[in-house]
């Protein structure tokens, strides 16, 4: 009789996988994999917090066929649970759920401790007000046998003579109950009046006076989703919430994602489905958390990559997966929020913010928005580093935006040692360039490798792998400390130095943490990953800077979550981005929430928008003849032919091996130059 072969289990949304013998308890292998999946009750199937959720399908990028039906049965101790508890449908107690096939499990937020951290906040910022949607109390006249007129003719007569508001028309699921409130209010009503592009509409009603009214903002990345409730009545932001995109089970980047779409009938609806649940849930979170319901969340603004924007909007994204990378709206759009399930109040509208190109998003014209580089002098940088980094640069003068595909590299995916940012992630590294001595900083623990109190405070979350900011310091550190060369060599002769440097079959690792028979390391695959994420971004860079006829950017902005923590310094030495005055070079946090909330809270912001994107340059890289050569010099570290003479006066960066082939003699004089 042959063997049964050990199956595949693949625990969402972090993706650690490994295989395991029929009849392994799924929190036994969540728990071997590294997954947190809590449990007070010892596995006894009392407390319920184990729930997971099996899911159906085919999962392409894991080359797995998930079935719930390969799990045990139900048994009495679920069943048990399920009378007292009612554990919902589609999910099991992982503690009892046993394996018989490959399965593909994801971790409900309640059930993981460790859950990734969603770094996407509402950075604090002034923004005058002047929102689409208004609350007005008016005086009706009430009905007269010399003046027929109906009810709504009245209202609206009331309106125009209270609030000059001429011709507002009445959202017709309004109508059958406008009499009710006309009378319940004694002729005294509060109306919502949402007037934007297509003129006054009132979308609520309420007897007698009221002052509540919020709005919503929400930026949909592929990572991560994050929601803000701002109310409307003063413009401050109430409560904000982010959670881990479920999309991600369907495919880690954007592009796995259109294939999913392009390969499966059901592609598009599932991944809409995902999507706008997840919003569904971040709206529970944020009305909690300010005592509101969502029937007082009256508009709503949206903004999200191309490929997220199209998925949301129930849109088919394939056009997006090759050239000509065709948009099938590029504009805004505006629509009843019922229309798409957003589940709000009933006549609320969305607002979702115009695309600038196919591969350059709604997120990035709001970032644009917030960090304003059309409006002043100065040639700004603006990078929102992710899986597809998005690039603006320019000025009030002209403004150019691209975007260049790094992979999920810098979210700590096709690292070896990677994960995304979660407690127990290291986050902060230092190397000493004597000894070649590591110290880190852990997400959820404050304290330096190298102080006391690590050792006490550290176990509560470990260290399970390193994030994006991570790396990033790791292998700038491993330059500046001569561990690697400009080429991103690893220098094997290290080994005589320090027993951090190990030999890896034909290539060497640097050890940046071991405890016990476990090691974090970095590898020589995973230098080779971060180059050519960097490489690819600035050859994005570099193509905008050669179009626009400038040698030096005056300021650069880091936007989105991984731009909010990675340090400017470590960005440079990688030669991540341009060699810039440090203290131009600033982490802008969720820039593209802080532009949705701009839209939401002023509709001359919506129109202001609106303009940048038709004025904006849209340069494709995959297009252009010196992509390539850029690329292959960005390479290197921190770049094999482009001086970064203002990093060298702030950090002391190893002698290169030889002259740089392309420093023209022009490049190390002036400010800057422009063409045309």
């Amino acid at each position: 009789m042959s063997e049964t072969k050990d199956a595949l289990v693949v625990f969402m949304p972090s993706g650690r996988r490994g295989r395991f013998a029929h009849g392994t308890p799924l929190l036994d292998a969540a728990r071997s994999l590294g997954v947190y999946v809590e449990s007070v009750c010892g596995g006894r199937g009392l407390c319920g917090r184990c729930q997971v959720t099996p899911t159906a399908g085919r999962f392409a990028k894991h080359k797995i066929t998930s079935s719930p039906e390969t799990l045990s049965a139900v048994g009495d101790v679920e069943a048990r649970y399920t009378r007292r508890r009612a554990l919902p449908a589609d999910r099991r107690l992982s503690c009892q759920a046993r394996i018989g096939g490959d399965l593909v499990v994801d971790v409900p937020t309640d059930s993981a401790v460790n859950k990734q951290i969603v770094r996407k906040r509402a950075e604090t910022r002034h923004i005058d007000r002047d929102p689409a949607v208004r609350l007005m109390y008016v005086e009706v006249a009430e009905p007269d046998m010399a003046n027929p007129s109906g009810d709504l003719d009245r209202l609206q007569q009331a309106l125009a003579r209270e609030w000059m508001v001429d011709g507002a028309r009445l959202d017709p699921p309004l109508l059958p109950h406008l009499q009710k409130v006309l009378r319940a209010g004694g002729w005294k009503v509060t109306a919502a009046i949402h007037d934007d592009s297509a003129g006054p509409v009132i979308i609520g009603l309420w007897p007698e006076l009221r002052q509540r009214a919020f709005g919503l903002a929400v930026d949909i990345g592929s990572t991560t989703i994050a929601a803000h409730l701002v109310d409307l009545m003063s413009g401050r932001t109430v409560a904000s919430a982010g959670t881990a995109n479920p999309q991600v089970r369907f495919g880690e980047d954007l592009m796995s994602r259109v294939s999913y779409v392009l390969m499966n009938p059901d592609g598009l609806p599932a991944l809409t489905e995902a999507v706008r649940g997840a919003v569904s849930g971040l709206i529970d979170k944020v009305a909690a958390e300010a005592n509101a319901g969502r029937d007082d969340i009256m508009d709503a603004t949206f903004v999200g990559n191309p490929v997220m924007h199209h998925i949301f909007l129930g849109l088919d994204p394939t056009e997006l997966g090759g050239a000509p990378f065709a948009l099938a709206v590029s504009g805004p759009v505006a629509v009843p929020a019922r229309e798409i399930g957003v589940e709000i109040h009933p006549g609320a509208r969305v607002y979702v913010l115009p695309c600038i190109a196919g591969h350059v998003g709604a997120d990035a014209a709001a970032a644009t928005l917030a960090e304003a580089p059309h409006r002043g002098e100065a040639i700004t940088l603006l990078v929102d580093v992710g899986t597809n980094a998005e690039i603006v640069l320019g000025s009030r003068d002209r403004l150019l935006a691209a975007s260049s595909p790094t992979g999920p590299a810098f979210e700590g995916a096709e690292i070896s040692c990677g994960q995304r940012a979660a407690p127990g992630a290291i986050e902060r590294v230092r190397i000493d360039p004597e000894t070649l001595e590591p110290k880190i900083k852990v997400i959820g623990c404050d304290r330096w490798s190298d102080e006391p109190e690590f050792a006490v405070e550290s176990p509560a979350v470990g260290v399970t792998g390193i994030c994006g900011s991570g790396i990033v310091e790791t292998i700038a550190e491993m330059f500046l400390a001569g561990i690697i060369d400009e080429d991103g060599v690893v220098d094997g002769t290290m080994l005589e130095r320090s027993d951090r440097v190990v030999s890896d079959g034909r290539t060497f690792s640097y050890v940046l943490w071991r405890e016990g028979s476990v090691a974090v390391r970095v590898t020589q695959t995973d230098v080779r990953a971060i180059q050519l994420a960097k490489a690819a971004l600035y050859a994005g860079v570099r193509l905008l800077m050669d179009r626009l006829g400038v040698e030096n950017v005056d300021r650069i902005r880091l936007a989105g979550a991984f731009g909010s923590y990675i340090d400017p310094k470590y960005a440079m030495v990688l030669g991540l981005i341009p060699d810039c005055a440090l203290d131009q070079v600033a982490a802008v946090g969720n820039a593209a929430g802080t532009g949705a909330r701009m839209a939401l809270l002023n509709r001359g912001h919506r129109r202001e928008v609106e303009k940048l994107v038709r004025d904006v340059e849209k340069i494709e890289t995959a297009m252009e003849p010196k992509f390539q050569a850029h690329f292959v010099s960005a390479m290197a570290f921190p770049n094999k032919t482009e001086p970064f003479p203002r990093l060298a006066e702030a950090v002391a960066l190893p002698v290169r091996s030889g002259p740089a082939a392309g420093d023209p003699p022009r490049r190390r004089g002036g400010r800057r130059r422009r063409t045309g």
